[in-house]
């Protein structure tokens, strides 16, 4: 089973601890809810740093790319509620690709995540995309995993919103994503270290500078479960 669509959205913010237990209220009772009675979204994760540090990652699986510029998700961008207005600015670094699904086999919501922002080296564009390919179909079925997905940044033709006017800074954007999940928190630990390593990625096709972490699942929700 893939993501639930050819779009997504895939964010990663700091929250600080004693922020936590409010934003994790507001994020899974109203937060969760509202977007997914947008049409299109299809299912919402959040995960937190494995490590136990501040790092938010949020996925949402959408129908397709044009759901990112839909007339009802820019009315909810920007008639942000009472309690979202005050949690907005406590998303700190916040880093948010609107995407296209390039490659998805397997399943997301396992054990932990790990996600790694990436960019084709110059002129390697082919060479990554082939190689994460064979990736992420390898991994899909390998003991300890569960899935792999890779998704592209595309910025939609929209202005900015009262969301981000109200974060303050401009979001950054990861060019592209892999997110490889599993159930066995080791095999995804050692993979760390080999396949899926800045080094092997490099060779692969990469850019040097990348961002890899590793999320747990906090909670997930389908569009059904909030009818």
């Amino acid at each position: 089973m893939a993501l639930l669509g050819t779009g997504a959205l895939a964010m990663w913010w700091d929250m600080a601890p004693a922020m936590k237990e409010e934003f994790e209220d507001w994020h899974s009772h109203e937060h969760f809810p509202e977007r997914l009675g947008i049409p299109g979204f299809r299912r919402s994760s959040r995960w937190t740093n494995a490590q136990g540090g501040e790092g938010i990652f949020v996925l949402y699986e959408l129908e397709s790319y044009a759901v990112l510029s839909s007339q009802p998700y820019l009315e909810r961008l920007n008639a942000p509620t009472p309690w979202s207005t005050k949690l907005m600015p406590h998303h700190r670094n916040m880093v948010r690709s609107q995407s296209q699904v390039l490659e998805s086999r397997g399943g997301l919501s396992a054990r932990q995540v790990m996600t790694v922002r990436l960019a084709p080296a110059a002129g390697r564009e082919a060479d990554l995309r082939a190689a994460l390919k064979a990736l992420v179909d390898r991994l899909a079925s390998t003991p300890g995993f569960a899935g792999g997905h890779l998704l592209r940044h595309q910025t939609p033709d929209i202005p900015q919103t009262t969301e981000q006017k109200i974060r303050g800074a401009a979001d950054r954007v990861a060019d592209w994503v892999l997110v490889v999940c599993a159930y066995d928190a080791d095999a995804l630990q050692r993979a760390s270290q080999a396949e899926l390593s800045p080094e092997a990625l490099v060779r692969c096709g990469a850019d040097a500078a990348m961002q890899a972490d590793i999320y747990s699942l906090s909670y997930a929700a389908l569009a059904s479960d909030m009818t």
